[in-house]
């Protein structure tokens, strides 16, 4: 009998547990993913992020877990699925002296496949004066002055229409989730 090798995964679901809409208690979230057969489960805070470790390829990852979330959930929830080693690739792209703190933001878009090209540059609402904007295959990510933040145009992101194909974390969060198992 051969034993298939895991991987650990990270599950970055999108726009739950925004303002009070579309509700996803993390406990019961875990629950639902143990009953996949996923191992070592932990969220981390209430955002929807999940690290796991799965058997099965990243495929059938993504089309469970989007299926049992909408038959638990009773709603679609988008999740973007990447390996343990897919984050820490783009946590350590981000440079170490961009944090957040009262100074500067630094945020981590993670981008589902349609648009994760570095053409994605060029097709952001942002002003490139103000704001220092960088890809890295799966993601973009950005340092901004906060005394320059409405300058910088970022808060456009949220109205375009590729704002629906990603989903945001701040650096801190960027960085847990990357480091959190290897």
């Amino acid at each position: 009998m051969r034993i298939k090798k895991t991987e650990t995964y990270v599950a970055l679901l999108r726009g739950i547990n925004v303002g009070g809409e579309r509700r996803v208690e993390m406990k019961k979230l875990k629950a639902v993913l143990e009953a996949l057969g996923y191992k070592n489960i932990s969220t981390y805070i209430n955002s929807g992020n999940i690290i796991f470790e799965s058997a099965d390829k990243i495929d059938a990852v993504h089309r469970d877990i989007e299926k049992i979330l909408k038959k638990e959930f009773g709603f679609e929830i988008p999740a973007l699925i990447k390996t343990g080693k897919d984050m820490k690739k783009i946590a350590e792209a981000i440079p170490a002296s961009w944090q957040n703190d009262e100074a500067y933001k630094t945020d981590v878009a993670y981008l589902f496949g349609k648009i994760d090209s570095k053409r994605i540059l060029d097709e952001l609402p942002v002003n490139k004066t103000f704001i220092d904007v960088r890809y890295v295959s799966g993601a973009v990510f950005w340092n901004i002055n906060r005394k320059n933040y409405n300058k910088s145009r970022i808060n456009k992101l949220i109205g375009h229409e590729l704002y629906q194909f990603m989903t945001v974390r701040n650096v801190n969060t960027a960085r847990f989730l990357a480091n959190s198992k290897e």
